[in-house]
């Protein structure tokens, strides 16, 4: 039986992984939640030859190449205990919605229900971004422009496959919490 697939994607700063630790929490037996960004950090922790490859990229606010990073995704999901899967932060690019798309066709043993979009302008994600991380605002820029060159051409091609949910990220926490968790009970139903 294949595994049942949501990504949910924003940019820096957004609150989806905050968003998506609550959802995991409500949804424990139903639903396995993943962050992408807290997949690359293990493998950095682990250290050998992926580990130092990911860190090369992460440690400058690059993209980890779309190959690496799918293989990764892939073997997080396989390994979930639960047969419907969210992952947070993924795709990142076009490569890698491409990639992953192909992917998933030929291998059969994903099915994606949807992406959903938390949509936050960029002052606010640079404000929340940085009540939450100590980092470097050159990192933070780099990740907004990378997320702002790819983010209208994400949301066309998953539109075009009628899966994007688009969530306004502007209200508050548990209001934002609430519409995901709404729209995954009416996913999950159908």
């Amino acid at each position: 039986m294949s595994k049942k697939l949501i990504l949910l994607i924003g940019a820096p700063g957004s609150g989806k992984t905050t968003d998506a630790k609550i959802v995991a929490n409500d949804f424990k037996d139903s639903i396995t939640t993943y962050s992408l960004g807290d997949i690359l950090k293990q493998d950095i922790n682990k250290g050998g030859k992926v580990g130092k490859i990911i860190n090369d990229y992460v440690s400058k606010g690059d993209l980890v190449p779309a190959a690496l990073t799918i293989d990764e995704v892939f073997k997080v999901i396989d390994n979930a205990p639960t047969d419907i899967v969210l992952i947070d932060g993924f795709p990142r690019e076009m490569e890698q919605v491409k990639i992953f798309g192909d992917a998933i066709n030929n291998l059969k043993r994903v099915e994606l229900l949807s992406v959903i979009e938390v949509r936050v302008n960029k002052d606010l994600a640079k404000s929340r971004y940085f009540k939450n991380h100590s980092e470097d605002e050159k990192i933070f820029n780099h990740s907004m422009k990378s997320y702002q060159d790819t983010i209208n051409e994400i949301e066309e091609y998953y539109k075009g496959k009628n899966m994007l949910k688009v969530i306004d990220g502007e209200k508050d926490l548990d209001v934002v919490v609430s519409d995901i968790e709404e729209y995954l009970k009416s996913l999950i139903k159908s």
